[in-house]
């Protein structure tokens, strides 16, 4: 259970700061309303999913239909378990209810990889940790480096 928790909370940290790791901050125009529909979906929350997740390899991105499929990811601290991510921005408003997260995990057994059960608190930890950057990209969006 421990190694669990530990796993989890690995997984949110690295979320929040592999991203910030080596980027500099994009120019972006001084208008940036809470409702971007180029995409089809809400661009700060699709720029914020990929950044909290990128560090695990994508297997599937549909920016029309804003599904971000990742592939097993595997932690070097807990070789025997691995998991899978889908996100999914739903609206084109910044909102709370406008992503979802689906966490899968399983551990290696001597029969091979089996599903095991995701803490609860995962998935709101990550779906947060969206929300939270997506409102940064913005606020970041409209009050620019001056």
């Amino acid at each position: 259970m421990m190694r669990r928790v530990a796993t989890l909370v690995f997984l949110s940290t690295l979320a929040v700061m592999a991203p910030a790791c080596g980027r500099k901050k994009p120019k972006l125009s001084a208008e940036a309303p809470a409702r971007i529909t180029t995409l089809g979906i809400n661009a700060y929350l699709w720029r914020a999913a990929l950044d909290t997740i990128g560090f695990m390899p994508i297997a599937q991105v549909d920016s029309n239909g804003g599904v971000i499929i990742t592939d097993w990811y595997v932690s070097p601290q807990t070789p025997n378990e691995r998991v899978k991510v889908t996100v999914t921005v739903l609206d084109t408003n910044l909102a709370a209810d406008a992503v979802r997260v689906n966490v899968q995990r399983q551990t290696l057994g001597a029969t091979g990889w089996a599903e095991a059960s995701v803490r609860a608190g995962t998935v709101q930890r990550l779906e947060e940790t969206i929300l939270s950057k997506a409102r940064d990209l913005r606020r970041a969006a409209v009050l620019p480096d001056r």
